[in-house]
């Protein structure tokens, strides 16, 4: 009776501790589990976080670009050979409130719009501002100056192409300087054959490319008046 009786506990307490061997591996399994899961979030997290961090390089490098260009139109806008005093300023008013030069050189009126009004750094896509812009001048243009014809002139400053679908900046030069031409000629109404199109590059600055602020001086388009005679 004694020895059935020890068997019977030894035997329970067998299964208990099996039972118990049973909960601990479950609740390692789950944890495990747990573990992986985190892992994987964590992961997850950090690929967004990187291409937060990319994308807010990326913001960080434009906005830069257009203080760097927005102080060079404050600091430099007066030396500027496309802006002189021997125009009627009252007849470019309206072209004030956008930052557009304007002047004479070599007897030919010159509208020189900046690049950082009219398209982001490498493309060739008009801004919401630059079509504004471009009806202001257009209106200008068809005001003193009709029948006139008007030669589009894309400039860029010296720094190879880096991050830009365009191979050369004399492309890139040409391209804005005929995207002005077709907002121009679709939009405003001037007529496409007074127009005529070029892309300089970096091959007619109007400064050294020596600085940040004089690169900005470059990165332009200009509309040069040639009326019948001159």
């Amino acid at each position: 009776m004694n020895t059935n009786r020890s068997r019977a506990c030894l035997l329970g307490l067998a299964l208990a501790a099996l039972a118990s061997g049973c909960v601990t591996q479950d609740q390692h399994r789950t944890a495990m589990a747990d573990r992986e899961s985190e892992i994987r979030l964590l992961r997850e997290e950090r690929t967004q976080l990187k291409n937060q961090l990319r994308d807010l390089e990326y913001q960080r490098d434009s906005l830069e670009t257009s203080l760097v260009e927005a102080n060079a139109r404050i600091n430099d806008l007066s030396s500027m050979p496309a802006v002189q005093t021997d125009v009627d300023r009252s007849a470019f008013a309206e072209l004030d409130q956008f930052g557009i030069g304007y002047g004479m050189r070599d007897g030919h009126v010159v509208i020189s719009i900046p690049s950082e009004i009219t398209f982001a750094s490498g493309k060739a896509d008009l801004s919401s501002k630059g079509q504004s812009a471009l009806r202001a001048v257009a209106k200008t243009l068809g005001r003193e100056y009709p029948g006139a014809q008007y030669w589009i002139q894309g400039h860029t400053d010296s720094d190879p192409i880096k991050k830009s679908a365009f191979p050369t900046n004399r492309d890139l030069s040409l391209a804005r300087a005929m995207e002005v031409l077709h907002f121009l000629v679709a939009e405003t109404g001037v007529e496409d054959s007074s127009c005529v199109v070029a892309g300089f590059g970096e091959y007619d600055p109007v400064a050294p490319n020596d600085s940040s602020t004089n690169k900005a001086r470059n990165r332009r388009v200009e509309i040069v008046v040639h009326q019948a005679g001159s």
